[in-house]
């Protein structure tokens, strides 16, 4: 995965409380623009939520890893084009894109799990095919979802927080939370449909 280094950020509004907060998103764009040495922090700020997403969607490390370089690169090409809204909304648009492109050139080899981690590293056949058939159930129920209601559960199992993802969709708080209960009531549905049941999402992500 490329790698940016971070560089100071540049002449940024800071408050006058003791501990200095974070610089904001916009601050961070500018600094980049007139330098791109310093597209650092931006990285840093956004590159596991943007590789938890693509590892989320591909279901593959390594595609997952070479999708967030570009992800990055072509943020880092197309800062001049940046028209100053959301930048949580601009990348999350990258990554749709370079997701989708990374489907054309390749089939996918696995499906969209909870990005649990295996409890056992060697499953015996029989277990890895059952968490075969789990991950295509769930493939096959997220697709199924409305355009907004999908994003909203896969950032969120992406570890995006609920402020995050409304800024990204241009939605309230109030509004995200509402598409995640409805889109998790369809997948269960769905789900339960094929004899499968929805495993826990932390529905309490904020």
């Amino acid at each position: 995965m490329v790698r940016f280094r971070s560089q100071p950020a540049g002449p940024c509004p800071i408050s006058d409380a003791p501990a200095h907060p974070p610089a904001d998103d916009a601050c961070l764009v500018a600094a980049a623009r007139a330098d791109p040495r310093a597209f650092g922090p931006l990285y840093e700020r956004y590159v596991a939520l943007v590789y938890r997403y693509c590892y989320i969607q591909l279901g593959e490390a390594s595609a997952a890893e070479d999708v967030t370089s570009e992800v990055f690169l072509k943020a880092l090409a197309g800062l001049r084009g940046f028209r100053d809204g959301s930048v949580a909304a601009w990348m999350l648009q990258i990554a749709r894109h370079a997701v989708t492109d990374s489907y054309r050139r390749r089939r996918p080899t696995a499906s969209i799990d909870a990005v649990g981690e295996l409890t056992d590293p060697s499953p015996t056949p029989e277990a890895a095919a059952v968490v075969r058939a789990e991950q295509r159930a769930l493939r096959a129920a997220l697709a199924e979802l409305p355009p907004e209601q999908h994003a909203a559960v896969v950032l969120q199992l992406a570890g995006w927080s609920g402020d995050q993802i409304a800024t990204a969709l241009d939605r309230s708080p109030a509004a995200v939370y509402m598409l995640r209960a409805r889109a998790l009531d369809r997948l269960a549905k769905a789900l339960r449909r094929g004899g499968w049941t929805l495993g826990d999402v932390d529905d309490e992500q904020r």
